[in-house]
């Protein structure tokens, strides 16, 4: 048989130097004795012999060995060669296969690269990655990946023996390359071969891949995502025609690895009779595992209902390789770590959380990511997600690398990231980490080892940019959710419209109060007198942002202390100066962020590798302090005064706070929709004051809806007997004022009765 590709062609091929292996694999016409006919022309790496099968003819013709001992190829006289197979045999076994390169159907299109080009394809998601599909009624998976400075690129598979020849991609436009291979399911294990112009030959986990195997392994899995049948349509349509800004927000933050393991080594059982994977943690006692996606909907969302908060955040549950990042060295930004189940327990645990009325933040990480080699490093061959500069590039104090904003595939790789967990796992906002990191061209950087913007600036406009972008596209596509900017400088307006010059966010972490309240709750109450500014001074900017109040998971490692180790006194005062400053939080203008353990006052530093003290539950302290907890979010979501105005200053209003001598503050909070408000005294020491005079706006009974020093909650239960009638005494600028009992280390907060209810009191 006549040659129908020269050996130059093939040696291209077998040597996987091809940028397009469809030019010489698969069938051909060609011109052969005056004749049109098919050539098909097949790489079949340790393959002895070769067949083309014919299934509608029953038909096996022979194929010839060509140049190559591995390189076969036929010539047949046929109209039609649709669904072809190959038949070849290595060794004792036969195998039979469609050709992918029979396949030059490309599901990505010339606008989908052209929407990508330019950083706007919002669910590029549904494109480059690993796609089961059916292509001219043979099903298998369509792959596709960007790395534009490759020179080739293959699939990597338990089905080829991870032998890169066997599947060789095709290169499209803007560096695109893409394969369909019939024949595999969901479920198959994969990764890309890239081998750049040097020869040198990286292997790769799929970027935009929906899930990964469990560490320590690194490949990708072809999964389907719209399997699950969701249940929660009310909620996302009630979440759509809802403005958060005006809602309680109260948010239990925590890591999954670390709130609760199970003590067995035992799988536990699925719903449908499947086994979850069991991961061990070496750090733990032996037979320790993590809970799955699945158990942590049974036991953590009880929990977090009874606590009252309206929200959880979990730290990144991204894929990640190594546990002790917390999450916050991605490697995997498509895929749910496969540490506790699969994407599709995942969408359970989500699920269940909207079924009982909590919404579900995510921590998102676009600022920087890890050097793994498996991961976005040098993906290939070439400084492409990352930039190549050091100065710009990399992130020397966390050993990792910064994303390169100005890069528009890039970009649209971030962009369309946080569409996809809001589309895919329903997901009701993000926190994003680190945004500091990414405003600032010097931050964490010495002189000389940055470069300044166009104009000579430290601030990184680029980065600036790609938030805007994100959170414009974000709340265009999903209105009523939350993006939560971690940002601790004093870069303006993080949290006004993207329209008005803001970066776009609709909450930002307020360190500021953070750190002024912590100062402050860790100095001897004696002292603190002299630092009344500590409490008084963020309400000079409280209304700048819309913040967030947050005492996060950063604020409890690194020997800073667990919460209640930083308060000052005996073990009593330590739990009343906490019941204290929570209720002061809670009061204070903004939405709330509580770190898991803070609930119940663990007294360790919080231990990634272990679980949460859950043995201190057993001591009434805790359990007071865990009750009170409780009763301060039951009550904070009962008051539309605490938080339909938290970002208005017409939401509040000081009484007082100049009284240094005795560290008491007192002010009122606002309601929008009505003329309701409530009174709030706070007394930052253990020294009770009794007559101690507070003037408030309009005259009537004041009931006493919350004390901080309640017997409950392991206070000394000093209040003011339910409440008090208001005298015509003019005090604090005020026409009428209360004569009150303060409770040591205790916040009160009041409320202004019916006209109704005064009577019926009054008729006593």
């Amino acid at each position: 048989m006549p040659a129908t590709v020269d050996a130059e062609q093939i040696d291209r091929i077998v040597w996987n130097q091809h940028h397009d292996p469809f030019e010489i694999l698969g069938p051909h016409m060609v011109q052969q004795d005056g004749q049109t006919v098919w050539a098909v022309r097949a790489y079949l790496p340790q393959a002895e012999k070769a067949w083309v099968v014919l299934p509608e003819e029953h038909k096996e013709v022979p194929m010839e060995p060509n140049h190559n001992p591995h390189f076969f190829e036929c010539v047949l006289q046929v109209q039609d060669l649709a669904n072809y197979q190959l038949k070849y045999v290595i060794g004792d076994h036969i195998h039979v296969i469609y050709d992918p390169y029979a396949f030059k159907t490309r599901a990505i299109t010339d606008f989908d690269i052209h929407l990508f080009s330019e950083g706007n394809h919002h669910r590029i998601y549904e494109k480059l990655g690993a796609h089961f599909t059916e292509v001219e009624g043979v099903t298998g998976v369509y792959f596709a990946v960007w790395a534009p400075n490759a020179r080739n690129a293959s699939v990597l598979g338990d089905f080829n023996y991870w032998d890169g020849r066997k599947h060789q991609m095709r290169r499209l436009s803007n560096g695109i390359w893409d394969l369909f291979i019939p024949g595999l399911d969901i479920g198959t294990h994969y990764k890309y071969e890239i081998k750049n112009y040097d020869g040198h030959i990286y292997e790769k986990s799929d970027p935009y891949g929906f899930q990964q195997e469990i560490r320590p392994k690194t490949a990708s899995i072809v999964t389907d995502l719209d399997s699950y049948a969701w249940q929660d349509a009310d909620w996302m349509e009630k979440r759509r025609q809802t403005e958060p800004l005006t809602q309680p927000v109260s948010i239990y933050e925590l890591h999954v690895g670390s709130w609760l393991h199970e003590s067995s080594a035992s799988p536990a059982l699925r719903p449908d009779g499947s086994l979850e994977p069991v991961v061990t943690v070496a750090e733990l006692k032996p037979g320790a595992r993590f809970l799955t996606y699945r158990e942590l909907a049974d036991r953590l969302i009880p929990y977090v209902k009874e606590l009252g908060f309206t929200h959880i955040e979990l730290l990144p549950v991204a894929e990640h390789p190594f546990d002790g990042s917390w999450g916050y060295q991605v490697t995997g930004y498509y895929a749910v770590t496969s540490r506790y189940g699969t994407p599709e327990d995942f969408m359970y645990f989500v699920d269940q959380c909207h079924a009982n009325g909590i919404g579900v933040i995510v921590d998102w990480v676009p600022g920087h990511f890890p050097k793994d080699g498996h991961g976005l490093a040098f993906f290939d061959g070439t400084h492409l997600y990352e930039h190549a500069d050091p100065r710009k590039g990399e992130h020397k104090e966390w050993g990792t690398l910064v994303f390169n904003y100005g890069r528009n595939e890039v970009r649209n790789f971030l962009v369309a990231n946080a569409i996809f967990w809001f589309e895919k796992y329903h997901i009701d906002g993000i926190r994003v980490d680190a945004v500091a990191s990414m405003l600032y061209l010097n931050y964490f950087r010495k002189d000389g080892e940055w470069v300044a913007n166009d104009y000579g600036g430290c601030e990184h406009i680029e980065a600036a940019d790609f938030l805007r972008q994100v959170n414009h596209v974000l709340f265009t596509y999903f209105p009523g959710v939350l993006s939560i900017a971690e940002e601790s400088t004093a870069w303006p307006m993080v949290s006004w419209p993207t329209y008005v010059g803001g970066l776009g966010f609709n909450l930002k972490w307020n360190m500021g109060w953070m750190h002024d309240m912590l100062d402050y709750f860790n100095m001897d109450p004696w002292f603190r007198q002299f630092h009344q500014n500590n409490v008084t001074f963020s309400i000079w900017y409280a209304f700048t942002e819309n913040f967030m109040l947050a005492l996060s998971h950063d604020e409890v490692v690194h020997g800073k202390s667990n919460m209640l180790g930083k308060m000052p006194g005996d073990e009593w005062q330590k739990f009343a100066n906490l019941r204290c400053l929570y209720t002061y939080m809670f009061m204070h203008p903004g939405k709330k962020t509580l770190f898991m353990s803070m609930e119940f006052g663990q007294w360790s530093e919080w231990n990634v590798w272990g679980d949460l003290e859950w043995h201190l539950l057993e001591h009434q302290p805790h359990a007071s302090l865990k009750h009170f907890m409780g009763k301060l979010n039951e009550f904070y979501r009962s008051e539309p005064a605490l938080f339909t105005q938290d970002f208005d200053q017409a939401g509040f209003e000081w009484i007082d706070c100049s009284d240094t001598r005795h560290s008491v503050v007192a002010f009122i909070r606002r309601d929008k929709g009505s003329d309701d408000f409530v009174v709030v005294v706070c007394n930052f020491t253990p020294q009770p004051h009794s007559h101690y005079r507070v003037g408030v706006p309009e005259s009537g009974y004041y009931r006493e809806l919350f004390n901080s020093d309640a017997r409950d909650f392991g206070g000394s239960n000093m209040g003011n007997l339910g409440g008090k009638w208001s005298e015509d005494w003019s005090f604090h600028n005020r026409p009428y004022s209360l004569d009150l009992t303060l409770p040591p280390l205790g916040v009160i907060v009041l409320k202004l009765t019916s006209e109704e209810t005064q009577k019926a009191l009054s008729g006593q």
